[in-house]
């Protein structure tokens, strides 16, 4: 059963609580799932900037396109997560969302350095399998959204209800919050 947050939490309060989780459970890869807006990124950010020489993998860089949720999560596993786990090199394009296409360079990820994968759909049974440590974010809707489209603007907009039902269906799949080892509600 994941440790549960019983009232909504800062994210710098959210970001100590995954902290102490990665050191106490001398994590080499973490995995941060929860719905748009509730804080993924932030958190995820801060936390590998205060982890010396760890790497961070968003699933922004991999969802083809916004009807891609569980393909993105399935490519990160299948990609990076597995062969981290596997203590080979793992590597990705990222999905250049104007031309709907992956591209650019062939980004490397190091089997030797700390992992983060975070992002909506990342917490499957499978990644959990493979995760040292993982956390799953929420919060109040209306909160959440406005963060979402505060950060993201008109592009995201139009496809909010589009994202939010598959993220009902990720949750209704995988059960994310059940398998994090922490589940907190962010405000």
């Amino acid at each position: 059963m994941p440790s549960r947050s019983s009232a909504p939490l800062p994210i710098p309060r959210a970001l100590e609580l995954v902290r102490t989780l990665v050191r106490g459970s001398g994590a080499r890869r973490v995995v941060i799932d929860g719905r748009s807006g509730a804080g993924k990124t932030t958190l995820a950010r801060d936390l590998v900037a205060s982890w010396p020489g760890a790497q961070l993998l968003s699933l922004d860089e991999v969802y083809p396109g916004w009807g891609g949720l569980r393909e993105g999560a399935a490519l990160a596993c299948a990609l990076v997560l597995v062969p981290h786990a596997e203590r080979r090199r793992g590597d990705y394009r990222r999905f250049d969302w104007v031309d709907g296409t992956f591209a650019g360079p062939l980004l490397e990820i190091d089997p030797d350095r700390p992992l983060v994968v975070e992002g909506c759909g990342a917490l499957t049974a499978v990644a959990a399998g493979l995760a040292d440590a993982s956390a799953w974010l929420d919060g109040d809707a209306d909160r959440r959204r406005e963060r979402a489209l505060a950060r993201d603007g008109d592009g995201f907009a139009p496809y909010w209800d589009m994202w939010a039902a598959q993220e009902e269906a990720h949750i209704r799949r995988e059960a994310p919050q059940e398998l994090a080892a922490l589940a907190l509600t962010t405000c």
